[in-house]
């Protein structure tokens, strides 16, 4: 989950993705983004994002810009295009896929601590007011995750899924 924030309107978790894509949704929503709040995956802290600065004031070029793709040059070998075309999906979803792939590699798996606060600020913010959140909080940090699992089995299920995911490296 590096990298990505979480939106959640009230219980209801509405969208998870990188920073851009998740701006790209709030501007979508319009008024109705106002209500929504943004958690960061890696800290599980509550995030705000300034849904204006990816707005440019230059003359719009190629690409899909109301989803934030921007139309770049890519020189490869001719060999290389060749490889692309026989690719399902295009050139693009190729090297997006890729890149993804990259990123992900790159950012290495999550220390146990590190999930085990990211899920800690995260089930405060949204699950603090919920029966049986402290004894959870205390089998997370104890990496009981059948006893985490169980005390949050009541909770809205979009909360309890995403603490269930930000606290699963920290059960490994």
């Amino acid at each position: 989950m590096d990298g990505t924030l979480t939106a959640f309107a009230g219980e209801l978790w509405i969208a998870t993705g990188d920073r851009g894509e998740i701006r790209a949704a709030l501007q979508a929503m319009g008024d109705d983004a106002q209500n929504i709040l943004l958690f960061d995956d890696r800290t599980g802290r509550q995030v705000d994002i300034d849904l204006e600065d990816s707005v440019s004031q230059a003359p719009r070029g190629r690409g899909r810009p109301k989803l934030g793709v921007q139309a770049r040059e890519v020189t490869l070998l001719p060999r290389q295009w060749d490889w692309l075309a026989q690719q399902s999906g295009g050139a693009s979803a190729v090297l997006r896929r890729l890149v993804d792939d990259a990123r992900k590699a790159e950012a290495g798996p999550t220390s146990p601590r590190a999930a085990m606060d990211a899920a800690y600020h995260f089930t405060t913010a949204m699950a603090g007011d919920q029966p049986g959140y402290e004894e959870a909080i205390r089998a997370l940090y104890a990496k009981d995750a059948a006893r985490f699992t169980a005390l949050s089995r009541n909770w809205p299920s979009g909360i309890r899924d995403h603490a269930l995911a930000l606290a699963a490296p920290a059960f490994a």
